[in-house]
């Protein structure tokens, strides 16, 4: 046992069997070898009996592991029930150790603490999720994003409404909005979304992450009231996420991404204003972005963020060679 503190206390520190730390991750018995996160919905395919996760296997006919015909489905409830008693104990940051009587007499004052070096629970639920969200399985980054503002609401009502917490929930409560509107749920992805800028509001603004967090956040539900027609909505999402960027662009040193992100919000804005008929107001808009973009020197090596300014400003030169195109609208 490794001694610290001249021998006050002591720290064990053992890794996760299944392999789900902070320094590695591999496909253990509890994962879906489709979309390499653990199983949501265990189901075995009959007659091989390999088990994945229902939503993933459902899009195959032959087993993807040894190929045989799938006939049949079915639920295997036991193997997930001990799926989900793993996620309930896993990842506990500090946890007490129970000592033998031995330990007891050698030091009764001497404090052992075991530590785990796999991932805090809200950071495993999170690299679940996402694996499943990549793999196609949006009902399980759901449920596993679900478990995870659980916690969290748990801390805020434990803690109050830490800076930190409040910058997680956020996160993850954007997140979720994203699986809604991959489900086609645009009204709980807004409220998801609604509520994710709530939060992040109550941040410190002077953290670029969480502005981006926000920004992002206000642009999807923009998004969102666009498509269902709600024009007038959209813009003010839209604008206030313009306003946040143009913030962050200007009181603090300003990357290429950053740029980008103005003038992709600059568009958006202007896009809006021309559907309700606030020509001139959007004709301003797409040209102060065309300046923007043109402005904007990317190193040789960015070719991502070069191949995004030059969609956006194809976007842009299109908007106003329409308008030339027909000078009565």
């Amino acid at each position: 046992m490794d001694k610290q503190d001249s021998g006050k206390s002591g720290n064990i520190s053992p890794k996760c069997p299944f392999g789900y730390d902070s320094q590695t991750f591999k496909i253990g018995p509890f994962s879906c070898m489709i979309c390499q996160a653990l199983l949501f919905d265990s189901s075995r395919c009959a007659p091989c009996s390999h088990v994945y996760c229902r939503t993933c296997i459902s899009r195959f006919k032959d087993c993807p592991l040894c190929g045989a015909d799938i006939e049949k489905i079915e639920a295997d409830s036991d193997l997930q029930k001990v799926v989900d008693r793993f996620i309930e104990g896993h990842a506990r940051i500090k946890r007490s150790q129970v000592k033998t009587d031995q330990e007891e007499a050698k030091d009764e004052k001497e404090t052992v603490i075991y530590e785990d070096v796999s991932l805090e629970r809200g950071a495993f639920l999170v690299q679940q999720a996402m694996r499943a969200f990549r793999g196609q399985n949006v009902e399980s980054a759901k449920s596993r994003l679900s478990l995870c503002v659980e916690d969290i609401r748990e801390q805020l009502e434990k803690m109050g409404n830490t800076s930190e917490l409040c910058s997680q929930l956020g996160a993850v409560l954007g997140m979720l909005g994203d699986c809604c509107r991959a489900l086609g749920d645009a009204g709980s992805a807004v409220c998801y979304f609604e509520e994710s800028v709530e939060f992040l509001k109550k941040v410190a603004t002077d953290d670029l992450e969480v502005i981006h967090t926000l920004s992002v956040s206000l642009n999807k539900i923009g998004d969102l009231k666009y498509y269902d027609g709600d024009l007038e909505a959209a813009r003010s999402y839209y604008l206030q996420c313009l306003n946040i960027r143009r913030d962050a662009a200007k009181n603090r040193s300003s990357s290429p991404s950053q740029i980008l992100d103005v003038a992709v919000s600059l568009a958006k804005v202007a896009d809006a204003d021309r559907n309700l008929g606030n020509e001139d107001v959007a004709n301003d808009g797409f040209q102060e972005a065309i300046k923007l973009l043109e402005s904007l020197t990317l190193k040789s090596e960015e070719v991502g963020l070069e191949q995004r300014r030059l969609s956006v400003m194809e976007f842009l030169k299109n908007q106003l060679a329409d308008r030339q195109a027909d000078p009565t609208s």
